[in-house]
């Protein structure tokens, strides 16, 4: 009622009062309605600049005033409201057509913002108070007007006024509707607690003393929560000169506002675009006790970007009417705006955590991680990153595959160098490859091909002394960085995958070239399969002629000089000195550890030099193996070399025997030839086992291999393969240990039958000499007209011959018989164990010495194992 007559009695006063006296009028007026007293005068000012403002020059306000009907006319049209767009527009002609109103711009301006306030909050009945919590900045007592004000005493808010506001203890802060704080506005409705029930309730102004506590946020995702977390003011001082008061959501602090500042919302927003840019404000502070960040310029070009486009939005949306900014950029719209920004840092702050302690080629593996996202957006942000990132391992793969060079000094490439190495090790030990340091998006077989055109390339140049430049160099070398994308995209674009496949090609076989043509590889692997691996037969022949009676001495009576000049003699006298000048020039004689007993037969070894990029090839390593074979098969073949000279003693001793004397040792010299023919049967097939199925077979793969090289290294596996099967193959391997032991047996039994028989055929020929000697002294007494025999010599002949028989036969069979059963069963013991021997060529070899099963004639039950290990 109290509120009734006031505003009766200031309607009086409005027709009493001059023109001049109506601003202070109306500013009575809010008082009385408000119920407040000075505290009313900011909202009223304002309230004043925007009704009253005009345009500063008329083309302006015409411009403003047509752009403001466009905008309504196409909110009324998108509503689907076309016939409110046709009666607003003439409307606004018949308006245009009265000069009652002269600032018709203000006017549709305000009609604007009511509709964009109305659809910001969805629909809400739009009243005088919302409107003015929009913009208006908030003051200290904050009592909205309610229709309850209106009968509530006049007495009791007099009472309130007089009071002391800073003293007030009952003080409850409600809640801000979510329309609001949607729209950012910065202002909020502020109700006191209610006292009192029914129709006498009332509301109790209430009073904000500042603070600088700030209350952690429920809900984080609102904006306005979030940001004003972090105001904080200068010092208690600008908190004391500027009366403030906190404007909360629920029971969350939002903001610290001033009265001096009429928008601080601009003000805030103007501080978040200086916080954007590492800057602090005026109201946003840097905590440096939390956390620090920094803007890569260069990485951040797009975030730096939409920041100028915030701040010219900023300053482009300035009300030149009102003097003050009344910009539409709101709080709410800066989240959307900087929505993606914040998710990209987040992003970002992530991937820098997690790739701590990372470097090189592992960085770019974790970073490639992240680009397997299903998110478009998130997958561009790192694939860019990663094209930055990976452009620095780009260019050090670009010099390492065309010129060699490798500059990883932090150790970030996947190519190591060890700067120890020697040259002639190049090839094997100096350059390696570092698994950490390779990029999740290359396979190991393409960074096994990087290292080996990078290691070709100074192969050819430190080893080779080659110098000839990679074709396509200098294209790639001028090749724009950014396409170190080709090598994390190669499921879209193989232009990696190509380059590196022609510049290993390139490369490989220019290697290539260069060792068969300049250094004449393919001429030295043959030497080496002719002379280490007796495939040239006819020397092989003629050194053994030659070396026989000087290898049949003790190792310690060998002189090296005798045997070199005994090898140039048989090189002179056969097919070998057709050969090239530098392959017999490296062919030379070496002695093996002279062990106690040996003769040198044990110690003699053929040796072949190598020197330059071959020995890559041909190692150290490699050398020992060639020298095991040789050995090996210089030992089979020295038994095929007996085995030949018994034959030879035992056809050209027989042929000096008597008929009587045959006759007597017919039993002792058949069993010879049987243990001779047993034994050649089976050195023959071993020998033709290790020539044909061993060393012909893997000889013709390698050339095969060889041929078909399409690097370094897939020769040196080849030849390492090849020398890996003769091993194998021909018992030299730890598998094969034991059999090659039985193997070694049999060659000693067959030096001991050799022994033997020269024991036997040595007394036999010293008979038949002696009994020659008897026939020719017989002849020469009937010559004489004496008598050819008597009683006596007759009787001293026989009993020398049967004292013979008796000593020779006995023992000669004897010890035949024992190397007879020895050699039997360890022939036995050796063919049952290759029968089961894993390899099966080796297996098989059991079918070749015992084809028509004679070693299991005493055995039949042992016939079918063997069969059966053979198959199996």
């Amino acid at each position: 009622m109290a509120t009734s007559l006031s505003s009766d009695s200031h309607a009086g006063d409005l027709s009493s009062h001059p023109a001049t006296d109506l601003p202070e009028t109306l500013f009575r007026l809010c008082k009385n309605v408000t119920g407040l007293t000075d505290e009313v005068r900011p909202l009223y000012d304002f309230a004043r600049r925007m009704l009253g403002s005009m345009a500063r020059d008329s083309g302006q306000q015409h411009s403003d005033e047509y752009h403001v009907m466009e905008c309504l006319k196409k909110t009324l049209v998108r509503n689907n409201r076309e016939m409110g767009a046709a009666r607003l527009a003439e409307l606004h002609r018949q308006l245009q057509g009265q000069a009652l109103l002269k600032n018709r711009a203000s006017v549709l301006n305000l009609l604007a913002q009511l509709a964009n306030l109305d659809t910001k909050t969805n629909k809400e009945k739009l009243s005088s108070a919302v409107f003015f919590k929009k913009s208006l900045p908030q003051h200290r007592v904050s009592t909205p007007y309610t229709g309850r004000d209106r009968d509530a005493p006049r007495s009791s808010r007099a009472e309130l006024r007089s009071g002391d506001r800073d003293n007030v203890s009952a003080l409850t802060i409600s809640s801000v509707s979510s329309a609001h704080t949607a729209g950012s506005s910065g202002f909020s409705s502020i109700r006191g607690r209610e006292i009192g029930s029914g129709d006498h309730q009332r509301t109790v102004p209430q009073a904000f003393i500042p603070s600088r506590l700030a209350t952690p946020a429920a809900k984080p995702d609102q904006l306005a929560s979030r940001l004003l977390d972090a105001v904080s003011f200068h010092d208690h001082r600008n908190a004391s000169n500027h009366q403030s008061s906190i404007v909360t959501h629920g029971n969350h602090p939002l903001t610290m506002v001033s009265t001096k500042d009429n928008t601080i919302e601009q003000k805030l927003i103007k501080d978040l675009v200086y916080v954007l840019q590492g800057i602090e404000g005026q109201w946003i502070k840097f905590d440096g006790t939390r956390t620090k960040f920094q803007v890569d310029s260069q990485e951040l070009t797009e975030y730096l970007r939409l920041i100028a486009v915030i701040e010219a939005q900023l300053h482009q949306d300035m009300d030149p009417g009102l003097g003050e900014n009344s910009s539409t950029l709101t709080l709410a719209r800066l989240q959307v705006w900087l929505h993606d920004p914040c998710v990209h840092l987040k992003w970002l702050s992530a991937l820098v955590d997690t790739s701590k302690g990372k470097k090189g080629g592992a960085l770019t593996s974790h970073i490639f991680g992240y680009t397997q996202h299903g998110s478009t957006q998130l997958n561009s942000l790192f694939t860019h990153l990663l094209t930055a990132v990976s452009q620095p391992i780009y260019a050090t793969l670009l010099r390492w595959m065309y010129d060699g060079e490798l500059e990883d000094t932090y150790h970030e490439f996947f190519v190591a160098s060890d700067p120890t190495v020697r040259n002639e090790q190049l090839w094997h030990d100096k350059y390696s490859l570092r698994k950490s340091m390779i990029p999740s998006f290359l396979t190991m077989a393409q960074a096994s091909r990087i290292l080996l055109t990078g290691k070709s390339i100074n192969f050819l140049r430190q080893v080779c002394e080659d110098r000839t430049p990679i074709k396509g160099r200098e294209v790639a070398m001028k090749l724009d960085l950014t396409q170190a994308a080709s090598m994390f995209s190669q499921d879209q674009n193989s232009d990696f995958q190509k380059m590196l496949d022609s510049v290993y090609e390139e490369t490989s076989q220019h290697l290539l070239s260069v060792l068969q043509k300049k250094y004449k590889f393919l001429e030295h692997l043959k030497a080496m399969r002719r002379y280490l691996l007796l495939g040239q037969g006819d020397f092989i022949r003629h050194l053994m002629d030659l070396l026989e009676e000087d290898l049949a001495k003790p190792a310690s009576n060998l002189y090296l000089h005798n045997l070199s000049g005994i090898l140039e003699t048989a090189i002179r006298a056969t097919n070998a000195q057709f050969d090239d000048t530098d392959i017999l020039r490296r062919l030379d004689v070496r002695l093996l550890d002279v062990s106690p007993g040996d003769t040198g037969w044990d110690v003699f070894s053929l040796d072949y030099s190598v020197d330059g990029p071959i020995r890559t090839v041909f190692t150290p390593e490699c050398k020992i193996m060639y020298l095991r074979v040789f050995n090996f098969m210089w030992r089979a073949k020295r038994m095929e070399y007996v085995l030949a000279q018994i034959w030879k003693s035992q056809v050209t001793s027989q042929r000096g025997l008597g008929g009587e004397l045959k006759a007597e040792l017919s039993q002792v010299l058949h069993q010879c030839h049987m243990i001779t023919s047993s034994m050649t049967h089976f050195i023959k097939q071993v020998q033709y086992y290790i020539n044909f199925e061993v060393l012909a077979c893997a000889w013709d793969e390698l050339l095969t291999k060889v041929k078909d090289a399409q690097d370094l290294d897939c020769i040196i596996a080849a030849h390492q393969l090849f020398l890996d099967t003769v091993l194998g193959r021909c018992l030299l391997n730890d598998k094969s240990r034991e059999i090659l032991q039985l193997l070694r047996t049999l060659f000693d039994l067959i030096i001991q039958f050799e022994t033997a028989q020269g024991v036997f055929y040595d007394a036999i020929t010293s008979e038949a000499v002696t009994r020659g000697g008897f026939e020719r002294a017989r002849k020469e007494r009937a010559r004489r007209g004496e008598w050819e025999l008597t009683e006596e010599i007759e009787r001293e002949e026989q009993s020398r011959r049967y004292a013979f028989l008796a000593s020779i036969i006995p023992s000669t069979r004897a010890k035949l018989q024992v190397l007879s059963t020895a050699y039997q069963d360890t022939a036995k013991q050796f063919l049952t164990m290759v029968a089961s021997h894993p390899d099966e060529s080796l297996r098989f070899l059991c079918f070749r010495l015992d084809f028509n099963e004679h070693y299991n004639v005493k055995e039949p039950r042992g016939r079918m194992s063997w069969s059966r290990h053979a198959v199996i």
